[in-house]
């Protein structure tokens, strides 16, 4: 008997707030000063804008994390009450997680995490999760710590569990229990020598039924039952700005189609979708893809595909 559910996705850690910066290029050479356009603070980390994406796609989504009793806390409790996200808040006594992303002119993003923002003891309370847990279809946890410490709670609730390891480089130890952990793994190809080998390890180590690796303009490769694809870039809808929140878009895009019955590959393609959105949007806002734009993106898309594939059946015979 299907169990009964009030979340569609439960979103676990990845609440804080970025200075945005734009820079005139990056690396950014060194001076005493540089003059910028301005600098501009904004609630939406990776845990923020997964839950704002799957929210805005239709999903019924929940979001849990630490978060602190100070202004960059009082940001992101706006933020959720805004967009209807309920939001549940651990107390952390070291104030909100904080970053400063630093972007180019090409849209390129370098981040700089404040880590002073977390301890060793910080715990996302077992019953809690499990509570939360009891009642939804799935969980994206996010890579923040102490995100970890929930994987075994999930794995009892038998809820499905995805995780996005961002920039890993395939060894660091930290990512492995998420990567491992995971019956849906999202990564960016940034730092891999061979993204392949990566996801392979990751499926052959893990649990993982699908293994995702995006790759900015080149698209993705996707990884499902030992078939390795190549996910097509999509043409972004307008000018590129940033690529901030992109992977964020993606897992977002890639979940709402898998919780609405779509195979690997559609899932994919309406995530490519969603992430060339994504680099449209100024890091300076928090605007994420809706469902009707995304289907109807995906509908134009394919029939774009449609009207350019070559007539393969030969002449007519006569």
């Amino acid at each position: 008997m299907p169990r009964e559910t009030e979340i569609d996705v439960l979103v676990l850690g990845g609440a804080g707030v970025d200075s945005i910066v734009y820079v005139p290029e990056l690396p950014l050479p060194f001076a005493d000063s540089h003059m910028v356009p301005a600098i501009d603070m904004r609630a939406g980390q990776t845990g923020d804008f997964v839950a704002m994406g799957v929210q805005a796609l239709g999903l019924r989504t929940h979001h849990i994390d630490l978060i602190g009793d100070d202004h960059e806390g009082d940001l992101v409790r706006a933020l959720h009450r805004e967009r209807g996200i309920p939001l549940t808040e651990v107390f952390q006594r070291r104030g909100t997680k904080r970053a400063v992303n630093l972007v180019g002119p090409d849209g390129r993003r370098l981040s700089l995490y404040d880590n002073s923002r977390s301890q060793e003891a910080d715990r996302l309370p077992a019953a809690t999760v499990e509570a939360l847990a009891s009642v939804s279809r799935h969980a994206h946890v996010s890579l923040t710590y102490p995100c970890a410490f929930t994987l075994p709670t999930l794995r009892a609730s038998g809820v499905t569990v995805s995780t996005d390891l961002h920039d890993w480089d395939g060894s660091e130890p930290y990512h492995e229990a998420f990567a491992h952990e995971a019956d849906l793994v999202f990564l960016s190809a940034t730092a891999l020598t061979d993204p392949e080998r990566t996801m392979r390890r990751i499926a052959a180590r893990g649990r993982a039924e699908a293994v995702v690796a995006t790759a900015g303009a080149e698209g993705a490769h996707l990884l499902v039952d030992g078939e390795l694809s190549h996910v097509p870039a999509v043409t972004p809808p307008a000018p590129v700005v940033d690529s901030n929140g992109a992977g964020d878009a993606f897992a977002s895009g890639y979940l709402f189609g898998r919780l609405t019955g779509e195979p690997p590959a559609r899932c994919a393609h309406y995530g490519a979708i969603a992430g060339a959105y994504a680099c449209t949007v100024p890091a300076t806002r928090t605007d994420v893809i809706t469902r009707d734009q995304l289907l109807t993106l995906s509908a134009e898309s394919t029939s774009h595909r449609t009207a350019r594939r070559p007539d393969t059946r030969g002449p007519e015979r006569r």
